[in-house]
């Protein structure tokens, strides 16, 4: 008898691995399999081989006024379906160049003041006090504090290790002096806990890419383990594997809304105003553009600029005719 073809795997599942194959974050996995499913959908279950340009300008225009969503999120919902007509269909059209991106209104970023980020860090206490403090103090985004490990942190040299930050791109940063003490304590918490695994027989960590296999031990070491990792064990999603992950990043966006609150603070403030606020008080600190750039892992120095618009001078940098 012959060998039946093997089954093709359907067309999420495709996706799927396709994004794993790619290297792509859980975190994009999680978010462009949701939009390419609303996307089929929306049009009735129609497979995307037989849709297109108009198709597509349908769905983004749906969401844009039915639903009202950002510029943000309809963006990301055509980078989703994209990737899947180009990587996982294969399919290169003229058209696609031609569909139309959502334009992004260009803000000016919530900056606190020294003032205000002293209010709100008063309201925190524990982790998430020290995490907040990291975020201000290194200037670290949300998710790069959260996925910090033991090895990263440097403190002989006083500085952070960001290792594939935003786009992908390593950046040294500095580690705040009153950050040390609880820091150390808090590794030597993982470390504890670490060792409490290895002995119920489990201890390894998520750790990137292929060095797994290409470091086989490396997963089982305290240097690997996330220094913000979680009190409880869980499943891998994407493998069959008991490990300890890091925190989950909406403990502290709870903490820090609250606080914000609690110090009366009117502004719209959150996690990465802290990041804003890093860099605003380095640039009112006279600190060279290019070293804040450096800093923040900003690919270009215009991005960076932004904060020239914030600094304690008045709107663009003049003084109020009133007040001379």
């Amino acid at each position: 008898m012959p060998t039946p073809a093997p089954q093709q795997p359907k067309l999420l599942e495709q996706v799927r691995q396709r994004l794993r194959v790619g290297h792509y974050s859980l975190r994009t996995e999680q978010t462009y399999l949701p939009w390419i499913k609303r996307y089929i959908l929306f049009h009735g279950k129609r497979h995307p081989r037989e849709m297109g340009k108009a198709e597509i300008e349908a769905f983004l225009t749906h969401l844009a006024v039915e639903r009202h969503v950002s510029a943000a999120t309809q963006n990301q919902a055509l980078n989703a379906i994209l990737f899947l007509y180009r990587s996982v269909l294969e399919i290169d059209m003229p058209w696609m160049t031609d569909v139309v991106r959502a334009k992004h209104n260009r803000r000016i970023p919530v900056v606190l003041s020294v003032q205000e980020v002293k209010r709100v860090l008063a309201h925190l206490s524990g982790i998430n006090e020290l995490m907040a403090s990291l975020l201000y103090g290194s200037g670290l985004r949300l998710m790069e504090a959260v996925r910090l490990r033991v090895k990263d942190v440097d403190f002989d040299y006083r500085q952070i290790v960001v290792r594939d930050g935003k786009g992908a791109k390593d950046r040294v940063t500095p580690l705040p002096e009153r950050t040390v003490a609880p820091l150390k304590a808090q590794i030597e918490h993982v470390k504890t806990l670490h060792e409490q695994d290895l002995e119920a027989g489990y201890g390894e960590v998520y750790l990137p890419n292929a060095l797994a296999t290409k470091y086989p031990n490396a997963a089982r070491e305290l240097a690997w383990q996330y220094v913000f990792a979680s009190e409880q064990l869980s499943r891998d999603p994407r493998a069959d594997t008991t490990r300890r992950h890091h925190i989950n990043e909406k403990g502290l966006q709870r903490a820090v809304k609250d606080a914000v609150r609690a110090a009366q603070v009117h502004k719209k403030a959150s996690c990465h105003t802290f990041r804003h606020s890093f860099a605003t008080h380095l640039l009112e600190r006279s600190t060279d553009i290019r070293t804040v750039q450096a800093l923040l892992g900003h690919k270009d120095v215009r991005t960076t600029m932004i904060y020239t618009h914030v600094l304690k001078r008045g709107g663009h940098g003049v003084v109020s005719p009133l007040d001379a």
